[in-house]
């Protein structure tokens, strides 16, 4: 949901002297648009939004800096295995689990062509190497760190957002799917082995143009489902000059009042770092691999990133941010 609020020097002006008529981007050169420039708060050189990778759709809280004056990546997470356990709060260590494991995943081996015939929902199948699950969880421990957000694998109802009890699929506009028993067992198990350190096959990258995205860490079958998009669940008419760039629609309600959105800036998973695709264009919309869909799970309204199409190993994931509102500006995405 995008922003118009101005936000201290970060955000250009309007032109209304000779001064600011000298604000222009460094990277277009241009200075149109001066509503979407941001200043650098320690060289005060302008960058328009959609010039900048990744691109910004808003304007950041607080201060920002330009990439020559925050030239750094990202400290990584430990590779520790009781820090990262402590950190995704895991119930088992996840040598603990791997011959239970491989049980499992010779069980499901034996009905993924029946599931996938019936069109199904699949669960991940996690990598085999302990070792490597910890890199793939401490990879999404270095992002949420870096973005000052706290591990979260289910919606969150916060005091003085919108309660539990607002969280009601009867009020989706035109009605919304039910999942099934078999999928929402599928759903399920897929959150029981994240808790046990069965992680999905994801890894967390920093990329200089697109900021952290994320890649399949192994191949992974059409139906998978890959995460739930969770956060704190609040209601869009307190969202609406919210500059958070993640919010993601729960409920499209008949009464717009009632209307839910997911907001991941404080608690999230993976989610928060899945990119979209560039919708406006043939090359961006090939590279969608996921799709958002939301569903009546027991009576709550839940959204799901499945996969829709066979991903191979080193894929990075992308969906379609808009869906069917097009609301939200992907003209400048990579």
């Amino acid at each position: 949901m995008a922003s118009s609020l101005p936000r201290r020097r970060t955000h250009a002006p309007k032109s209304s002297s000779a001064l600011i008529d000298d604000v222009f981007c460094q990277e277009c050169g241009s200075g149109h648009s001066p509503a979407k420039l941001l200043l650098c708060d320690k060289c005060d050189r302008g960058y328009h939004l959609f010039c900048l990778r990744p691109v910004l759709p808003t304007v950041p809280k607080g201060s920002w800096f330009c990439r020559s004056c925050s030239n750094h990546k990202p400290k990584s997470f430990p590779l520790v295995q009781t820090k990262i356990i402590d950190f995704f709060r895991i119930q088992r260590s996840p040598e603990a689990s791997l011959n239970q494991d491989a049980r499992k995943k010779r069980k499901r081996g034996g009905t993924l062509v029946v599931s996938k015939r019936k069109r199904k929902l699949l669960p991940f199948v996690p990598s085999e190497d302990p070792k490597r699950r910890l890199e793939q969880m401490a990879s999404l421990a270095t992002a949420l760190t870096a973005t000052s957000t706290e591990f979260s694998n289910k919606l969150t109802y916060m005091p003085g957002m919108a309660p539990r009890s607002a969280n009601c699929p009867g009020l989706e506009r035109g009605g919304m799917q039910i999942l099934s028993k078999e999928d929402t067992d599928t759903l399920n198990l897929c959150k029981s082995m994240m808790e046990r350190g069965e992680w999905p096959p994801l890894m967390v990258v920093f990329d200089p143009l697109e900021g952290f995205t994320v890649e399949a860490d192994r191949s992974i079958k059409d139906l998978t489902i890959i995460t739930e998009y969770v956060g704190d669940v609040d209601f869009l008419k307190n969202r609406e000059n919210d500059d958070g760039d993640s919010i993601m629609t729960l409920l499209s309600a008949s009464d717009p009042s009632k209307t839910l959105v997911i907001c991941p800036d404080k608690r999230s998973n993976i989610a928060r770092f899945i990119n979209g695709i560039n919708n406006h264009t043939p090359e961006g919309k090939k590279k969608q691999n996921l799709k958002c869909v939301r569903f009546d799970v027991g009576g709550e309204c839940r959204v799901l990133l499945v996969s829709n199409r066979d991903i191979t190993k080193g894929e990075r994931l992308y969906y379609d941010y808009n869906g069917d509102e097009h609301e939200y500006p992907t003209e400048h995405f990579v």
